[in-house]
């Protein structure tokens, strides 16, 4: 089933693997989890020789395992769960796998935006069914959160910071009371959460000043900050991992050397430094320069040389991409760039030669074309 969507939720694309899980999982499990806090984690950052299986489960999510065990920790507790970090540190990919882990459906989504409403969250009407018989249980439609505390699973809230004060205020209840009411009932007028129900919100450290969240709202969540990957050991292996699935997906044979994915690693190394040394925002790229966009580059450069190129990933090929998505205010950010390229990759392909040279060349095609 999952090679038939464009996207298949964490419990679809790793089914048999959960499956396999659930099977051998002899652990305490709490409330109604489909998984132990053990069996989580596992599936979660990949089993160990020392875990004695009969099975190699694969790393999904790569940082360090005090995070991890702290978010389940969080939620067999109970208590909300809020990762929060710089844009592409993975809250989002963590949060759904501790949701497919957990309930089997990570798909109970609500979104943060200036336009989400306190319906969202809560519940709305089927106004057709409103007027050919009325307000009811059965002409109400739940939110993906409600729906979430009538099944006792998880519920996920992305972007919580990005939404308006009044709707988070209408989740400080239901984390503290753990019920809605609808006043519009006469009868039947409150969703009790069951036993296993938690919500996973994500919130952009970037986004500070935005909806600020208040004081009540934040005792109702732990907290779990997610750093920015600094390791390149790591880092490499976020991209590698994700690479290995875009190739899978679209069912291209094209390989990435070693040497190229150092190149796209060490230009990312080299212009983060430049922008915490620099003085101002112009001096800075409007790109957060994270571990999400370095693997959006190689995507884009992987299907331009599929599609285009010689069915082969070249330096230049990885500049242009580079440069191409880096480049999103004008004059400024070409500047910092061809500023870059100039100071640190012309010299560095002088001195180690290799794919370097034809990356000088790939970036300073398209600084110069965009310009």
């Amino acid at each position: 089933m999952s090679n038939e969507l464009l996207r298949a939720p964490a419990e679809v694309k790793y089914a048999d693997e959960l499956d396999w899980l659930e099977s051998v999982d002899d652990g305490p499990k709490p409330f109604s989890w489909r998984l132990s806090p053990k069996m989580v984690r596992l599936f979660i950052l990949g089993s160990e020789r020392a875990d004695g299986l009969d099975r190699e489960i694969p790393q999904k999510w790569f940082g360090d395992r005090s995070f991890v065990e702290r978010a389940i920790v969080t939620l067999a507790s109970d208590r909300g769960l809020l990762l929060i970090g710089d844009p592409g540190t993975g809250k989002s990919w963590l949060a759904e796998l501790l949701a497919a882990a957990i309930s089997r459906n990570s798909t109970l989504v609500v979104q943060g935006t200036a336009g989400t409403t306190e319906d969202h969250i809560k519940y709305s009407w089927n106004v057709s069914m409103v007027i050919a018989k009325g307000q009811s249980r059965q002409s109400m439609i739940p939110s993906p959160i409600m729906t979430a505390m009538e099944n006792g699973v998880i519920g996920r809230f992305e972007e919580l910071t990005r939404s308006t004060s009044d709707v988070q205020d209408a989740l400080i209840s239901i984390l503290s009371e753990k019920y809605v009411s609808i006043p519009e009932l006469d009868e039947d007028n409150i969703v009790f959460a069951k036993p296993g129900f938690s919500i996973i919100a994500t919130a952009n450290s970037r986004d500070r000043g935005v909806n600020d969240l208040s004081s009540a709202l934040k005792r109702r969540f732990n907290f779990v900050r997610i750093p920015v990957v600094t390791n390149k050991k790591s880092e490499a292996e976020i991209v590698r991992f994700r690479t290995e699935e875009l190739l899978r997906r679209h069912n291209i044979e094209l390989e990435v050397p070693p040497t190229l994915l150092d190149v796209l690693l060490q230009s990312f190394a080299d212009l983060r430094a430049a922008s915490a040394s620099a003085t101002s925002d112009d001096e800075r790229l409007e790109s957060a320069l994270s571990t999400a966009e370095q693997i959006g580059v190689l995507e884009d450069a992987i299907l331009h040389s599929n599609f285009f190129g010689a069915a082969a990933l070249t330096s230049q090929t990885l500049a242009s991409s580079l440069v191409g998505s880096l480049a999103r205010r004008s004059p400024e950010d070409l500047a910092i760039l061809n500023k870059y390229w100039h100071g640190v990759i012309e010299p560095r392909s002088k001195d180690a030669g290799g794919e370097w040279n034809g990356f000088l060349e790939g970036g300073r095609q398209a600084i110069a074309t965009l310009s």
